[in-house]
């Protein structure tokens, strides 16, 4: 048995505290709501009152929505002021790198330990404990947390010493993710219009020149007009897009395909779609 604390209780950080409750480490959880948290306490694990109580724990695992919430989390309440010095935080929240980076110091200058920690996997991927974990920080850190890596995810891959590494790595898969399902939109929409059963189509693409998770799970989605319910949401989706074209920016690379897309979003979210999956955006083509 071994503690470690889960912040942030939402659609991924459920199955994430639940898998480590399920292996058998001593769990303390915190969410803003009561509900997932009661769930939690149920299965096995402790409720903390307050993030600060949870910060108290060695080992802490936070998943949050945005760089807003961590920065409200971790630096606007003056936490970090009252957490003993030598716990380690692991951020799985898609943030900025730049906030990672500010985020890390602010860490360092009270003697707690800042991971990187973001992962590839939908909800049903976390369930089963088969996240790939994008990991990055300082390596006697990440050789601490290993053994709750082992149990989240099937493989971690270590992106380098700085956390800010992960963090790029990961909004650079999402915006990967994004261009797929735009170009998949795409050739849909141009199928249905020639006559093609866009089903057949999609299995045809999945089954010969695209296997894989992004488009044989987004494809069948874009083909039946299905989003809902929305493994990850468009609002979200907006959301690390910028996170991408910030990032380029950041490094003085233009991202033509990106500007495209943020006009697809800003169309599909006024259009009424940002609750959706975000393969929703297929929608903004002539079908």
């Amino acid at each position: 048995m071994s503690g470690i604390a889960v912040i942030g209780l939402g659609a991924m950080g459920r199955p994430i505290a639940h898998n480590l409750v399920q292996a058998g480490h001593d769990v303390v959880v915190w969410n803003r709501s009561d509900g997932p948290a009661a769930e939690l306490v149920a299965a096995g694990a402790r409720r903390a009152a307050s993030v600060a109580e949870a910060m108290r724990t060695p080992v802490v695992f936070s998943v949050l929505s945005d760089d807003r919430a961590v920065t409200e989390t971790f630096i606007d309440s003056g936490v970090l002021a009252r957490t003993p010095r030598g716990t380690v935080h692991v951020n799985l929240a898609t943030v900025s790198a730049e906030l990672a980076g500010r985020v890390g110091t602010a860490h360092a200058e009270h003697g707690v330990g800042y991971l990187a920690a973001p992962v590839f996997g939908r909800v049903p991927v976390a369930e089963a404990g088969a996240l790939n974990v994008l990991a990055a920080g300082e390596q006697a850190l990440l050789d601490r947390v290993q053994p709750y890596f082992d149990v989240i995810g099937s493989r971690t891959w270590r992106m380098g010493d700085r956390p800010e590494q992960a963090n790029t790595v990961k909004i650079l898969g999402n915006y990967l993710i994004a261009c797929a399902i735009q170009s998949l939109g795409e050739a849909v929409s141009v199928a249905e219009r020639a006559g093609v059963d866009s089903g057949q189509f999609v299995e045809l693409l999945t089954s010969t020149l695209f296997p894989g998770p992004v488009y044989s799970g987004y494809g069948p989605m874009i083909a039946e007009r299905r989003y809902q319910p929305a493994g990850f949401t468009t609002e979200l989706g907006r959301k690390d897009l910028h996170l991408a074209l910030g990032a380029a920016a950041g490094q003085g690379t233009p991202l033509p395909i990106g500007e495209l897309l943020r006009a697809v979003f800003d169309e599909a979210i006024a259009d009424g779609r940002g609750a959706d999956d975000w393969a929703a955006i297929a929608e903004q083509q002539p079908r």
